[in-house]
């Protein structure tokens, strides 16, 4: 009964593990590439300035990440379609 008190323990262990990596998985799913090609499309230079504030809003951080995009040039309404893209990828 030992091993098998031993087993389930491992086995419930191991399931949540793997559970908690399902659920981590959508959020690792980081766009920036997509925020960044926004920010080129309407015709700012993507900088490391452009890649960190996209990354802001890969966080959820779309405030700073508006913020930080219209600073460094782009219009507002391509910097929060840009942030939101970040923070809300396609499926």
């Amino acid at each position: 009964m030992h091993t098998a008190a031993r087993m389930a323990g491992v086995l419930t262990g191991l399931t949540l593990t793997l559970g908690g990596l399902a659920f981590a998985a959508p959020a690792a799913h980081a766009d920036i590439p997509a925020c960044t090609n926004m920010v080129h499309q309407a015709g700012v230079q993507v900088s490391d300035a452009v890649r960190a504030a996209c990354t802001q809003g890969v966080h959820g951080d779309l405030q700073g990440c508006v913020s930080a995009l219209t600073q460094v040039g782009t219009p507002g309404g391509a910097a929060n379609g840009a942030c939101r893209m970040a923070a809300n990828p396609p499926r």
